[in-house]
C-alpha cells in the first residue's frame, strides 16, 4: 500500500492495509482510531529488520498521526522476540550502490531512516517506544527522536556501524550525544559493542528499565494512556522542542523560554488545564499547537512567522 502526505486519514488504522507494520487501537476492539495507538514492527521472522517498504510505511503513518486529531499518543514496539535488528542485509548493499551510480542522485539522497526519525520528532503526538528485545543499527538510532523510551532489562543494544564499515544514520549524531553524553556516544559508536539495556553505558537512552518484554509494553501503553488523557499536546511538544532545539547560551535560552512561557499563559490549553485542576476533573485539551499563539514556532527553522530577537534559526 502506498502512502503520502495527502493520504486520507483512515476511519480505522487496524484495516488500513499496511504490509510490514501492525497498528492496534487501545482498546484493541475499538472500531475507529483511539487516543492511543500501538505501532508494531511486524517482520518477526526477520527480527523486524527494515526494508524500503517498512521505512515508507513508518514515515507515512507518523505523518498521518500528526494530522489525526483523534490520536494523542503513540506506542512503538516490535513483534516477536526482537524490537528491530536494523537494516535487512539479506539482499546485500546493491540498493545503496545503485544510488551511487548517479552523482546527482547520490548528492540528493536522504537517508530514509532519518526521514523516519524526523517524522517521529516532528509529530506533535508523543511517541513512547517499548524496546521489547534486540535493537541494533536503525532499530536503535531511529528511536532516539521519540519522546520517551523504555526497555526490557535484557534487551541487547548495539550501533555496529564501525564493525560494518558504515557511519551513523537516522539523525543519531544529533540525538545520541544529547541522551548519553559525548563520551559514551563516542565509546558506543567507536567500539560498536553490544550492551544490555540495563548497562550503565546506555542508561541515558531509557527513562525506565522493566523486568520482562510484556511489562515493558504494558508500561509504555499505560504511560501513553496517562499522557493522552491528562496532558496538553501543545505543552509536551513545545517542551520537547525547547530541550532538543535549545539555543547555545543560557541568555538565548532565557529569551526563548520566556517567550514560550508567556505565550502559553491564557492559551486555550492553559485555561482548560487550570480550570480542570480547580474543578477536579480530567482536562479536555486541544489537539494541536495554535500558530497564532506561538507564531515563532518552530524557532530553529527559517521561515517562522515571527522571529524572537536575539535568536537565529539553526537551519
Amino acid at each position: 500500500m502506498s502512502h503520502s502526505d495527502n493520504t486520507a486519514i483512515p476511519q480505522s488504522y487496524t484495516s488500513a492495509g499496511y504490509k510490514d507494520i501492525l497498528i492496534s487501537h487501545v482498546p484493541a476492539d475499538a472500531p475507529t482510531a483511539t487516543k492511543v495507538v500501538i505501532v508494531t514492527l511486524n517482520r518477526p521472522k526477520r527480527h523486524n529488520a527494515v526494508n524500503e517498504n517498512i521505512l515508507t510505511e513508518l514515515e507515512s503513518v507518523f505523518n498521518l498521526f500528526n494530522r489525526d486529531t483523534r490520536v494523542r499518543a503513540i506506542v512503538l514496539t516490535g513483534a516477536g522476540k526482537s524490537f528491530c535488528v536494523g537494516m535487512d542485509l539479506s539482499g546485500g548493499p546493491e540498493g545503496l550502490l545503485k544510488i551511487k551510480e548517479n552523482e546527482k542522485t547520490m548528492k540528493e539522497w536522504k537517508d530514509p531512516g532519518g526521514r523516519v526519525a524526523l517524522a517521529i520528532s516532528n509529530c506533535i503526538k508523543p511517541t513512547i517506544v517499548a524496546v521489547n528485545g534486540a535493537a541494533a543499527g536503525f532499530g536503535l538510532t531511529s528511536i532516539l527522536s521519540a519522546t520517551i523510551r523504555v526497555a526490557w532489562k535484557d534487551a541487547k543494544l548495539s550501533m555496529p556501524f564501525a564493525r560494518r564499515g558504515f557511519t551513523m544514520e537516522s539523525v543519531s549524531a544529533f540525538y545520541l550525544p544529547k541522551l548519553v553524553g559525548l563520551a559514551r556516544a563516542m565509546h558506543m559508536t567507536a567500539t560498536g559493542n553490544t550492551y544490555a539495556a540495563s548497562d550503565p553505558m546506555v542508561s541515558g537512552l531509557f527513562s525506565n528499565i522493566l523486568p520482562t518484554p510484556e511489562a515493558t509494553l504494558k508500561y509504555a501503553v499505560d504511560t501513553a494512556v496517562d499522557m493522552a488523557e491528562n496532558t496538553s499536546l501543545m505543552s509536551t511538544k513545545l517542551m520537547r522542542d525547547l530541550m532538543l532545539y535549545c539555543p547555545d547560551t543560557p541568555e538565548e535560552t532565557h529569551l526563548l523560554d520566556s517567550r514560550t512561557f508567556i505565550a502559553s499563559a491564557g492559551s486555550p490549553d492553559n485555561v482548560e488545564g487550570l480550570r480542570s485542576f480547580m474543578e477536579k476533573r480530567k482536562p479536555e485539551f486541544a489537539g494541536d499547537i495554535d500558530r497564532s499563539e506561538f507564531p515563532f514556532w518552530p524557532w530553529w527553522k527559517p521561515g517562522a512567522k515571527e522571529a524572537i530577537p536575539g535568536l537565529k534559526a539553526k537551519l
